[in-house]
């Protein structure tokens, strides 16, 4: 696992938990699983070949029976993942917490963080330690053994998943509390340094999470799709726009005087914002559909081209 320290780590979520999550002013409540759980079927089998012989298998299954099953919840790296605001924010209508993690290790300093390596194949390491594990059965081959297989197994997920930019947080069972059929984190309210609504989001539910995010007292953006480019970024409550990039979300240094969407350097104005109404009208002169919509001609063009 790496033990890389990250600014911040993002969790994308439906609108329908914004009473879940932010149910208490002084926390952000937040669900945890099991690896059983979890939405890839592959969980923990990307730890070792399994095409090997049965003695070690056996002894490997033995190794991890009651040992690889620790609450874990996961973040991405990045807030402008469309696709995740499409399978996790409901298409955009949810939001967005930005967490601090480093507040979330003084919070909780006994997590363990790491990121997820994407491959669909095992490690090659890995398989020759368990045989080494195996053969010799010294204490240290088989500690060093468990300690891969829990790295391997919590951070690793097939490469059809790489999309998400993964990094998870893994924490005892005795942190969390259960409630119903669901673990839960209760992460105080300083560990939540922005909110982002989705670009879809209903007035109320933008209003509602400004509101929480102005109790809290964190950032507050919203989710922007621009014309110019495929990369989505945010804008504050002035309107000011702003860019995830270094790991963290930053004022864009340049952006279009007009529409204030982000540019490169040199650009003033985006390339929709220089369309005048001089170049309007050329492209209506230039558009021959035009003269067979008026001559009654289109449709007829159309149904014969087809």
């Amino acid at each position: 696992m790496s033990e890389d320290y990250r600014n911040h780590v993002y969790k994308y979520v439906s609108p329908n938990n914004i009473a879940h999550i932010f149910s208490d002013p002084e926390k952000a409540t937040v669900k945890f699983s099991l690896p059983a759980d979890f939405n890839d079927p592959f969980e923990l089998f990307l730890t070792i070949d399994f095409n090997r012989d049965p003695d070690e298998l056996a002894f490997y299954l033995d190794l991890i029976s009651d040992g690889l099953q620790f609450p874990t919840t996961c973040f991405s790296m990045s807030p402008i993942v469309v696709p995740m605001w499409a399978h996790y924010a409901q298409n955009s209508q949810g939001f967005v917490i930005e967490f601090s993690e480093a507040k979330l290790r003084e919070a909780f300093p006994d997590a363990r963080f790491g990121n997820v390596s994407y491959s669909d194949v095992p490690k090659r390491d890995l398989s020759e330690l368990l045989m080494r594990a195996h053969q010799i059965k010294k204490f240290r081959y088989v500690m060093w053994l468990r300690q891969a297989i829990f790295d391997s197994a919590y951070f690793t997920k097939t490469l059809c998943w790489s999309y998400e930019l993964e990094r998870r947080m893994i924490i005892e069972h005795e942190a969390t509390r259960v409630a119903g059929d669901m673990m839960l984190l209760d992460i105080p309210r300083e560990a939540v340094s922005a909110i982002i609504c989705g670009s879809r989001a209903s007035p109320e539910t933008a209003a509602s999470l400004n509101q929480i995010a102005t109790d809290i007292g964190c950032n507050f953006f919203s989710l922007r799709m621009g014309k110019s480019s495929a990369i989505p970024y945010m804008v504050d409550q002035r309107g000011m726009p702003f860019v995830a990039g270094n790991d963290e979300i930053r004022e864009a240094e340049f952006q279009c005087k007009e529409c204030r969407e982000p540019t490169s350097e040199g650009v003033h104005r985006c390339s929709w914002c220089e369309i005048d109404d001089d170049a309007r009208q050329r492209a209506a002169g230039n558009n021959s559909f035009r003269l067979l919509q008026h001559l009654g001609l289109l449709e007829d063009y159309i149904r014969d081209f087809r």
